[in-house]
């Protein structure tokens, strides 16, 4: 699911990566905000209050959501880079090796985590979710052509509501397979932020350490298919 680009990928690739990666995605949003009062994928959210904190003139907050707002586009960033770069060397599998770096700089973030100041400890953690999250959310973009994001519940909820109405009106339009992958990827992200918040309340941010043993188990099979494509 990490290899196939279009025309070559189909729509069960698109649910398996949705299912997997949202939940994740939703895991990790929601135990930042149980655990830090911030959602680190929510930039709807957090421009909102960056504009409600301007409003107020609490500086300092707003300066926390900017930063956050900037951590998310910088790991989008990152990830155009490098999969722009695998692509001009036509390197088989570059998505594969994103997801694999997304989960290195998790398990970083999550072995560092307990010795961390407790003053300063929650905006890092959020500021490094915010990256990662959204590293993950443009690598996830790319690779399904925009079908799949794995963060942006507001889009996919909307894509859900015009579904169902060109299914009521039985419109040309209509694609049940478009509205399966979209409700398969909002329902991962509730379930994942669920686990997540049941998870962090027993093992605390070890939680980050598990999201990305889990991260390097999808990614790993698909670097070693791309290894046996460019071998072969």
């Amino acid at each position: 699911m990490l290899i196939h680009e279009d025309p070559a990928r189909t729509y069960r690739n698109d649910e398996r990566l949705a299912w997997t990666f949202a939940g994740i995605a939703g895991a990790l949003n929601v135990a930042g905000f149980y655990a830090f009062g911030t959602f680190s994928s929510n930039m709807t959210g957090n421009v909102s209050a960056l504009a409600d904190h301007l409003g107020l003139g609490e500086v300092r907050l707003a300066l926390f959501g900017l930063i956050l707002v900037v951590a998310f586009v910088a790991g989008a960033f990152a990830a155009t880079l490098v999969i722009d770069a695998g692509r001009m060397r036509r390197l088989p599998g570059v998505y594969a090796y994103g997801v694999l770096g997304e989960a290195a700089l998790l398990l970083v973030l999550g072995a560092v985590a307990p010795f961390l100041p407790e003053e300063s400890r929650g905006a890092i953690l959020a500021m490094g979710l915010s990256f990662l999250l959204g590293l993950q959310n443009a690598t996830v973009t790319q690779i399904t052509n925009a079908r799949v994001r794995t963060t942006h519940v507001t889009g996919m909820v909307t894509d859900i509501g015009i579904g169902l109405a060109n299914l009521v009106e039985r419109h040309p339009d209509a694609n049940r397979a478009k509205l399966r992958l979209h409700a398969v990827t909002v329902a991962a992200f509730l379930g994942g932020g669920i686990v997540g918040v049941l998870l962090f309340r027993v093992i605390g941010t070890a939680l980050l350490i598990v999201a990305a043993g889990l991260l390097a188990a999808l990614a790993i099979p698909g670097i070693t298919m791309a290894r046996r494509l460019r071998a072969g």
